[in-house]
This record gives structure tokens, sequence and C-alpha cells, in this order.
């Protein structure tokens, strides 16, 4: 099975692999830290179409779940053309989605460019990013990986105040019309994601060719075979049903709660660089000889402890509870999304990961879509509470039980 994307030669482990994890820095931090940014503008938004909370919400939700339906897409056009192309067109396609959201003249078209067409761009930034790591690194690549994965939190919190900012000098829209060419920035990462050399796809005889389908030459259908992959994904559908929701809504729920805007948005930024620092040292100790073996139960003890934090939440009242709580979900969210990935390649091997990512994402795509409009019904209905904490604790505790059997 080898792809134009995927290439049979020993992985470096250095050199200019370490450009391409500057690059995949920039491409997997925007897309896992720009839907999340976005949350400053939505109370902002909600009132000017007026909307309720559980619709604003689909606007990120539609983001997240536009990147994860689009990862089959995005593995097959990896596979076919390799990862540094793809990324530059999924900057192309952010940038042009913020422009045009600018214009936007109700909820519906909100949907339509941010979720829609800016999520399937991000999708076309963050599968390559990801795959091309496993090219490039092999004896580091827990590190390499929790070095990439630490754009999130580093892209986060830079954006929050500066979202903030943008907001109070240009309102949502012109801050989306520079939020757009800010996107740009990722066409540049695509640029430094050369693949280490040039594979050609050997032709297949014919009788292999006619008893293929198209869909089977780019996508890895057998890893649904794969006992290690069907326990992963089990897990990580339950996983994802509450993962994003507290981030989701912290700054929301802060502003609702009396804290002005730039306290709330500094929660976002507190969480980021809990959370940034947290992602490389996870990487770190994920590389050593004691834990690497055992990577998986790594993963599950830092599910465990993600969902221990939603619930810790409602004892920690006031805005120096919201730190608190942004402070231990910072490490938990890091601990778990330095992992994420790592556990998957680790199962699946490096020549199978960009099919596995594809086939992931697109089934993860139905709890990111529902995940955050459910937790902004519960908002709505007991706003001086914390259900939206509670119930994304129920969802992520269960997920230890499948991630242990791995």
């Amino acid at each position: 099975y080898v792809c134009a994307g995927f290439s049979p030669t020993v992985p470096p482990d250095g050199g200019w692999g370490w450009a391409v994890v500057f690059g995949s820095f920039i491409s997997i931090g925007f897309s896992y830290a720009f839907p999340k940014s976005l949350t400053i503008y939505f109370k902002e938004i909600q009132e000017y179409f007026s909307v309720s909370y559980s619709e604003i919400a689909w606007v990120s939700s539609v983001m997240l779940a536009s990147m994860y339906a689009g990862g089959p897409v995005s593995s097959v056009l990896v596979n076919r053309y390799g990862s540094r192309p793809v990324v530059m067109v999924g900057g192309v396609m952010v940038g042009t989605a913020m422009l045009l959201a600018s214009f936007g003249t109700s909820i519906m078209h909100l949907y339509l460019c941010v979720g829609l067409i800016g999520g399937f761009g991000l999708a076309f930034n963050l599968q390559p990013a990801l795959t091309i790591i496993g090219t490039y690194f092999q004896v580091k690549r827990p590190l390499a990986n929790g070095l990439a994965m630490t754009g999130s939190p580093v892209i986060l919190s830079t954006l929050a105040p500066l979202n903030q900012f943008l907001f109070d000098s240009f309102g949502w829209r012109g801050s989306f019309l520079i939020l757009g060419s800010i996107c740009l920035n990722c066409c540049v990462a695509g640029s430094l994601m050369r693949p280490v050399t040039k594979v050609v796809p050997p032709k297949p005889a014919k009788s292999e060719s006619k008893s293929q389908s198209c869909a089977e030459r780019f996508i890895d259908f057998s890893l649904f075979k794969h006992r290690g992959f069907l326990i992963y994904l089990v897990g990580n559908v339950v996983l994802f049903f509450g993962f994003f929701a507290p981030v989701v809504f912290l700054a929301p729920y802060a502003k609702h709660q009396g804290i002005d805007e730039y306290s709330a948005a500094l929660l976002l930024t507190i969480f980021a660089l809990v959370d940034m620092f947290i992602r490389p040292v996870t990487g770190f100790l994920g590389n050593t000889k004691l834990v690497r073996p055992k990577i998986q139960y790594f993963f599950s003890f830092a599910v465990s402890y993600n969902g221990i934090c939603h619930l810790l939440c409602p004892l920690l009242p006031g805005y120096a509870g919201l730190v608190g709580y942004a402070v231990i979900l910072g490490l938990g969210f890091g601990m778990v999304s330095a992992l994420l990935f790592e556990v998957l390649m680790d199962l699946v091997g490096a020549h199978r990961f960009s099919s596995a990512v594809g086939l992931v994402t697109i089934i993860e795509c139905g709890p990111v879509l529902l995940g955050p409009p459910i937790s902004g019904l519960d908002l709505e209905k007991i706003m001086r509470q914390n259900p939206t904490t509670s119930k994304s604790s129920v969802q992520c505790r269960p997920t230890t039980r499948w991630q242990c059997n791995l």
C-alpha cells in the first residue's frame, strides 16, 4: 500500500523533518484553535441575529464536523498528491470562507461559509500535517507529534485576545475579513511539507485492478478488520461527545455570569497556556523507554483525568474557580490531544495512518457535530449551574474502559 503521501524509505528522524514539524505546528494549530477562538464572537453574533445558544453553537459544531467529515477526502488527496498541495489548497479555502462570512446576512450563511467551507479547508490542513510527520520520524515520533500538536494552544492563546481586540476595533464582520487573511499563512506552512522522496505508485496488475474499487486504491478499508483500530474508534466516538463542548462554552458562560469580555477571553488564554505547556511534556514522556511500550495505557489515564476535570468544575465557583477549571482542563485536554494520533499511528503503522485518520474522522464527525449544541440546550435550561461540564465528564469517563483494551 504505497502512495504519494508515504515514503517506504527509513524516516530520517531529523534534518528537514524539524521544518516539517514547524509547518505541521501551524497547520494543526489553525485546524484545532480556529473553531475555538471564534467563540469570542458568539455572544455578539447571537444578539445580532437573535438566535439561541444552541443555534449559535452550531457554527463551531458544523466547522468541526466538516473538518472531521473531510478526512476521507483529504486522505485520498494526500495519498494521490502528497501533503504539500493539499495543505496549501486548504489554507485558501479557509481564507475564502472567512471572507464570504464577513458579508453574512443570516446564521445560515455562517453555517455554510464558516462551518462547511471553512471546515473542509481545515480538514485539508489537519490530516496531511499529521500524516507527513510519520514519514519523517520513527524513533522521535512521539516527541515530534507532541511538538506539532502544541500548535493548537499556541495559536489559540494568540487568537483569543487578538479576536477581542479585532472585535472592539472592527466589529465581527471586519474581524472575519482580517482572520481570513491570517489563515492564508497555512499556505506558507504547506510549502514546508516537501516529501522525503517522490514515490510513484506501481501500476497494479489487470486482475488486481478489476477486483479493487476506485476507493480501495486510496483508502485501506481492511482497517475495519483490525481489532485495536475498532476499539480505538468506538472509544473516541464516546469521548468526542463531550470533548470540545466545555471549551466552546467557557467564554460565553463566563460572560453570562457577569465577567467582562477581556477576562472571559483570558480564560481561553490561560487554558491555552497550560495546554501549550503540557503537550510537549506529554510528547517527551511518551518518547521515554518506560512509557512508549505502554503508551496506550498512558492515553487511557489522560482520558480518565480529562473526565474527572469536568466533575470538579461545579465545586469551583466565581471567576477564580473558572480560572482553576481552565488550568486543570488545559492539563487534561493537552494530554489527550498530544497522544490522540500518536496512539493511532502506533496501532496501525505509518503506512496505513493516512487511511486510518480519514476513516476515524468521518465517523467522529457525528459526536463532534452534536456535542456542543446538546450542551447548549442544557446551558439555556439551567444557566446558573454548570451542566456543560458535568455532562461532558459523563461522556469522557467511559472511554477509558475502551482505551484500556487497546
